[in-house]
């Protein structure tokens, strides 16, 4: 791959990660019950809010593994091991953003159910969870094809 796409892609990586942290901050202040709420109430006041905060450690620990495996793959080492080892570390971050978007769906459906509509919220996790299932499952085979490759790499290392 050339250099170029390589940046072009990390590129890409930041900046989704540069939005993604914009709209977290900024969106919580246009929802109609913080609309004349203190930042510390809109913050701080809220553990459905706290919550998404926590998961998105796992998002943007995966933006960053991802930028580092485009990184080994411009600088020609997508069969090391370290390679391998983000790609786990994708896979596994997808798999936790998993279970953080059922415990989401389950708060929604315990505490939010009758006081408000809960169908686009549900939706968006339905739709969330089955992104994150594809990103795991993708992570997963890269992994386990890169692994193989790099085990036959080492194999044939120690022949010659």
């Amino acid at each position: 791959m050339k250099k170029s796409s390589t940046v072009f892609l990390q590129a890409v990586v930041v900046l989704v990660g540069m939005v993604a942290l914009g709209l977290m901050l900024w969106e919580p202040q246009l929802e109609g019950r913080n609309a004349h709420s203190t930042v510390f109430q809109i913050y701080f006041n809220d553990p459905f809010l706290a919550y998404v905060y926590l998961a998105s450690i796992a998002f943007f620990t995966a933006l960053y593994q991802a930028f580092r495996l485009l990184g080994y793959v411009g600088q020609n080492e997508v069969f090391s091991q370290r390679a391998v080892k983000s790609l786990r570390t994708i896979k596994y971050c997808a798999m936790s953003l998993v279970g953080f978007i059922l415990g989401a769906e389950a708060y929604i459906f315990l505490f939010q159910r009758g006081k408000e509509d809960i169908a686009g919220g549900v939706m968006m996790g339905l739709l969330l969870m089955f992104i994150s299932t594809v990103v795991a499952t993708v992570a997963a085979v890269f992994e386990r094809t890169l692994q193989s490759a790099v085990e036959l790499k080492s194999e044939n290392d120690l022949t010659v």
